[in-house]
């Protein structure tokens, strides 16, 4: 059937939107619609193409995934080659390079395009009358592989230009990369599945643009930036590469922020040294920075030799990744009892510095990279940053090579050496008081945040612990001035003070107590909260990972470090020594804040029900009592739910563990608003099916839906024969049209309110 005009133009409409918003969030990181507002839209498009197949062409922004995987990759010949650039790693190259361009152009000072050199994938991009036609890699600089359909996943990567008219044929060059928060995430989720872990976000983006599945490729969350511009046909450009670089940003390509047009030498250094010093904070790796000619008409004269431009030179940081051998593995205690192996290297210079120790991070790293003792092993060194061992060099490995065993008893003080529960990191049993960190724990017990004890700096304690009066926070309550005064330089007066300002810290707030304790990963803010949701220390104590979960802002480490904190003996033994030196806090609130019950059982996390589906369970379920009682039937027909959601959920609260979880969170004064106020009241919209369409007046549709939702009501983004209102806004489209074929009531706005506030069972139809 042919198209109609109308829906043409609506989709055209829709992908521009969708386009403009990948670009606003993706390359600005500066979105102007919620995620839910996105998905609409993505979903209506979908809709349209799946009704009219002849619109989805690959231009639009549904196709950046899809098609069954590659067999392998076609070989693409560049029309002008991708050449490497010329290196420099000494200042002196530079102001060598720099004047053989003023000697060859004859000119005083050369102006120059600098940015920085990505450590990522080059690739070119070729549009051909506005559109991707061709992305490929840069291969041996004259053929690499047609890589396209992993391009298109690259949400960042234009599919269609917006000049009008475009160009007839334009080339982008430029550097496909992975982030450095993706390159974490890829790597938990791999070391999650069991599966390679990846070196470096370069190796992570080489691998993931060359997958030959690009669905694959799209889960990798890559990210791309043009920096050059090889060919145009049907189109006059500037002449200078900064200038270039602007026209690119118009078309929407990504283009780096942190490039700069600078003269001279001088320019060039100060400019290296700049990007070098903020090289640590940006988001994305960089190896080097790269200096361009920038008026092109003078690249033109300087031309290339053998495989480099003359125009440009990389200039490069100093390694940051060198080969050695592991002499020995130990271990260090930190300052929360932390028991991490140390690898001790033969001496190796290495971004910038001679490094002879290296960080394994902890015994799960150790044996997931089976280095041993003897092994010639990879090390890096970025910036500030600890050195690690990056991997072993398996095929230089001695026969007499030996594997590390982790001590189970701590080498400072002699206390067992204890696994996290589910964490990788091991620690001193003796926790926060082991004598590798005595000093540290009565300074932070002590510190303005916490105690407040005036007096008690560094030197103070010092010389406290040095002379074996104080072992932990307990002992400085059993202080007295004749004792301390026998300290060195410390008068009688004196002595009196600290001790007036130590007995005066016995009086304080919960939350400062809690925070005095040096809970790892227990900051101020997470304290408040603690005292907050729990009101006193014992519900504290005894608490389990599931009901810390539900404290504002604690996730699955911080609660397990909580746990295992109250649960060490040596910990519970201090807190009562305080309690019986007189050590009182106010209590807190008691209780957590209000929720819904939607956002309550979301955080229940019970497998595969996730945000939308616990606003219908919370809607339509008469409360959180009786949801533990429904049965998988009644789930299926009352809530539509799947059947191995319906099983998940009965499964779950049949957990007795579960059930007492709940009970405690409710004994804690949890309460709930909106919807575990509404649910049990009659509604003229629970169980009913909506579609919003258009643009409603005095509500946003995310108001709308969310009106609709408290009163048991469920919003869906298409309209069929199980609908039972489409309310339509201004300039409705084809749900409207969708819902007049089907015979669905069509409300108005003023219906849909009348329909709300319950005083009519339907609304004014269109």
């Amino acid at each position: 059937m042919s198209v109609p005009a109308n829906v043409i133009k609506q989709v055209r409409a829709l992908r521009d939107a969708i386009e403009l918003h990948n670009y606003r969030y993706y390359v600005l990181d500066a979105p102007i619609i919620p995620d839910a507002e996105y998905d609409r839209l993505f979903r209506e498009l979908q809709e349209l193409e799946r009704k009219y197949p002849e619109l989805a062409v690959p231009e639009s922004p549904t196709q950046r995934v899809g098609g069954v995987p590659l067999t392998e990759f076609s070989p693409v010949t560049h029309r002008t080659p991708m050449l490497s650039l010329n290196n420099a790693f000494e200042g002196e190259e530079v102001v060598a390079f720099d004047r053989r361009i003023r000697e060859q152009l004859g000119v005083e000072v050369v102006e120059y395009a600098v940015e920085p050199k990505f450590d990522g994938a080059a690739v070119s991009l070729s549009y051909q009358n506005g559109l991707l036609a061709q992305g490929a890699t840069r291969g041996d600089g004259y053929t690499g592989e047609d890589v396209t359909t992993n391009l298109r996943t690259i949400k960042v990567v234009p599919l269609r230009l917006p000049a009008d008219p475009p160009p007839v044929r334009l080339e982008v060059r430029g550097e496909v990369l992975m982030l450095k928060r993706d390159f974490e995430r890829l790597n938990q989720e791999q070391a999650r599945k069991d599966e390679k872990i990846f070196a470096n976000p370069r190796n992570a983006a080489a691998g993931s643009l060359r997958q030959l599945d690009p669905r694959i490729t799209a889960s990798r969350h890559l990210t791309f930036f043009a920096y050059g511009l090889e060919g145009v046909e049907g189109r006059t450009l500037p002449r200078t590469h900064s200038a270039l670089m602007d026209f690119l940003v118009t078309q929407k390509f990504p283009v780096c922020p942190e490039r700069k047009v600078v003269r001279g030498v001088q320019g060039l250094l100060d400019y290296y040294r700049s990007i070098g010093s903020k090289r640590e904070t940006l988001p994305y790796d960089i190896d080097g920075v790269v200096y361009k000619v920038n008026d092109l008409d003078q690249q033109e004269r300087m031309g290339f030799v053998a495989r480099a431009p003359r125009f440009a030179l990389a200039h490069k940081f100093p390694a940051e990744e060198a080969t050695t051998e592991v002499l020995d593995i130990d271990v260090q205690v930190g300052r929360t009892g932390a028991v991490t192996p140390v690898a001790r290297l033969r001496p190796v210079f290495v971004g910038g510095v001679t490094v002879t120790n290296a960080t394994l991070h902890n015994e799960d790293e150790v044996r997931r990279k089976d280095v041993r003792i003897g092994d010639t092993v990879i090390v890096r060194r970025a910036g500030d940053v600890i050195p690690e061992v990056v991997s072993v060099v398996p095929d230089r490995r001695r026969t007499d090579a030996r594997e590390f065993v982790m001590p189970r008893v701590c080498p400072v003080c002699g206390s067992k050496v204890v696994r996290l529960p589910g964490e990788a990191i091991s620690r001193c049993s003796g926790g926060l008081y082991c004598p590798a960190q005595r000093k540290q724990a009565i300074l932070h017990f002590a510190s303005r945040r916490a105690m407040d004890i005036q007096g008690l700096g560094e030197k103070r304690v010092d010389q406290l612990v040095d002379n074996h009066l104080v072992e932990t926070p307990a002992d400085l309550y059993r202080l007295d001035v004749p004792t301390v005064a026998r300290l060195e330089r410390m008068a009688e007066l004196s002595a009196d003070n600290l001790v007036k300002a130590i007995e005066a810290g016995k009086r304080t707030t919960l939350a400062r107590f809690i925070y005095a304790l040096g809970i790892p990963d227990v900051g101020d803010a997470t304290a408040k909260e603690l005292a907050r949701f729990f009101g006193d220390l014992d519900p504290l104590i005894d608490a389990d990972e599931q009901t810390l979960r539900y404290v504002e802002d604690i996730g699955p480490e911080v609660a397990q470090s909580i746990v295992q904190f109250f649960s060490e003996p040596h910990n519970r033994k201090v807190i009562a020594q305080l309690r019986a030196a007189g050590v009182r806090w106010e209590r807190g609130e008691g209780g957590p804040k209000k929720t819904t019950l939607a956002q309550f059982i979301a955080r229940l996390e019970i497998p595969g029900i996730g945000p939308s589906t616990a606003e219908r369970l919370a809607v339509g379920s008469g409360g959180i009592e009786r949801l533990m009682q429904v049965d998988a039937q009644t789930l299926q027909e009352e809530f539509d739910l799947p059947p191995n959601a319906a099983r998940s959920v009965v499964e779950y609260f049949r957990s007795s563990k579960n059930r007492k979880v709940i009970k405690q969170l409710l004994n804690l004064g949890l309460t709930f608003t909106e919807n575990a106020g509404t649910a049990g009241k009659p509604s003229p919209v629970r169980g009913k099916t909506f579609v919003l369409t258009g643009t409603l007046q005095s509500l946003t549709r995310e108001e709308a839906k969310e009106k609709i939702e408290a009163l048991g009501g469920k919003v869906t983004g298409s309209v069929s024969k199980k609908t039972d209102y489409v309310v339509a806004g201004a300039e409705a489209g084809s749900k409207l049209a969708k819902a007049q074929e089907l015979g669905v009531p069509v409300l108005d706005e003023e219906g849909l309110m009348k329909l709300l506030s319950g005083s009519v069972r339907g609304g004014r139809q269109k």
